[in-house]
């Protein structure tokens, strides 16, 4: 029961604490809201509540909190009035009472300020991460025609563990021991799939079994991966002020964190011409690095690439060279009807007389074993790594 909601009480203790300069701490909200509320008597756990419901309007994220607040809970998407949530299992649409669209433009501009981000009809579009964590884009009209539309994308406090992520399904319990084989190798490998399809919750359960003697440096567009690992840092690119300067991007980060004595270097989400920057890092010496790419199927991956080192001025031929000398393995996760799971377990090698690299796998659900699993095996072997019984298919079935 979340009782009553005074619909002006928010209106009313924002108007207080302004009239009196007051910092907007939880205990100036109950104060202001003691004052407010048009209840005769109220009772320490109706003004609690109510406080709590204030600061969610004044300084959170509205009536979305409580969306945000369940587990559930992977995703929150609102178009104008009409909000729509993801729980593991698809979009549905909940009745939320946002208000109206004006009401949804100041709660877009309000949390987009509180993560130092400008949003107003000269910059119309914004991406910003909350206090919290949750990932925040922000469009509104004209450029959003039926808006404003609000994506957020919550942050999971604990990263998965692998076992967990057996539990759930994402990882076939045969394959969890060769995912930590990969690891252990130091076998440089990226997480591939499409949006929403659990790469960055893949990456972040696998970064926790790297030995804690190791540092991991990570660079990110947005920082969302806080793996379970006691030597982590993290770097983040930031967006240009509103003169326009002050960029900084990630390829310029990539080469910070290489002065930054890096055990594993990671780039969140390889998107732009930093993939040149990676590839040449993993050529140096930094192996066991990792990252996450926009795939829709693993044999689409050497065009990915292919794309990105165009945009770093690296040509196809230097690029492919790059690539089977700086990665080995591919993890292709998609999104299903049972929510996210691994789908293969590939490898990147270079093949035909040109020497460009094609993905061939060694495992995939269903089928099991690939006809890369020898030549895996073979890698974990010269690396002191045993060989997980998957690639053997003496396993079962995956």
């Amino acid at each position: 029961m979340t009782g009553p909601r005074d619909d002006g009480l928010s209106a009313r203790v924002r108007q207080r604490i302004a009239a009196t300069a007051a910092p907007v701490t939880p205990a100036a909200i109950v104060s202001a809201v003691r004052a407010e509320s048009t209840a005769a008597i109220l009772g320490d756990t109706t003004v609690l509540r109510m406080a709590d419901q204030v600061r969610d309007d004044l300084v959170g994220a509205g009536p979305l909190a409580p969306l945000l607040a369940d587990p559930r809970v992977t995703d929150v998407l609102v178009n104008g009035t009409r909000v729509w949530v993801d729980r593991g299992e698809g979009l549905h649409q909940v009745a939320v009472p946002v208000g109206s669209v004006d009401d949804v433009r100041r709660l877009a501009q309000r949390l987009t300020a509180s993560a130092g981000r400008r949003l107003d009809d000269a910059s119309p579009y914004a991406d910003a991460r909350l206090a919290d964590g949750t990932r925040l884009h922000a469009v509104l009209p004209p450029v959003a025609t039926d808006g404003p539309y609000l994506s957020l994308r919550t942050f999971r406090q604990r990263p998965f563990t692998l076992d967990e992520l057996v539990r759930q399904g994402t990882v076939p319990r045969p394959v969890a021991s060769l995912l930590a084989a990969v690891v252990a190798a130091r076998l440089a490998y990226l997480v591939t799939g499409g949006t929403g399809s659990g790469k960055t919750t893949l990456l972040n359960t696998l970064l926790g079994l790297v030995p804690a003697t190791e540092r991991i440096v990570l660079v990110e567009d947005a920082a969302e991966l806080q793996p379970t690992h006691p030597h982590v840092v993290g770097l983040q690119a930031r967006t240009a002020n509103v003169e326009g300067s002050g960029v900084v991007g990630l390829s310029d980060l990539v080469r910070q964190a290489l002065r930054m004595r890096p055990d594993r270097l990671v780039v969140g989400e390889c998107r732009g011409g930093e993939v040149v920057d990676l590839l040449a890092a993993l050529n140096t010496g930094h192996d066991g690095g990792a990252g996450t790419l926009h795939a829709n199927a693993p044999s689409d991956v050497p065009a990915r690439l292919e794309a990105l080192g165009m945009l770093g001025g690296l040509p196809r031929a230097a690029l492919h060279a790059q690539v089977a000398a700086a990665l080995q393995v591919l993890l292709q996760v998609r999104r299903s009807d049972r929510g996210r799971v691994l789908e293969s377990v590939c490898l990147l090698l270079p093949e035909g007389p040109d020497r460009l690299v094609t993905v061939v796998p060694a495992w995939t659900r269903g089928p099991g074993p690939g006809p890369a699993a020898p030549t895996l095996a073979t890698l974990l072997r010269e690396r002191g790594v045993p060989v997980p019984p998957i690639l053997h298919g003496s396993a079962g079935p995956a």
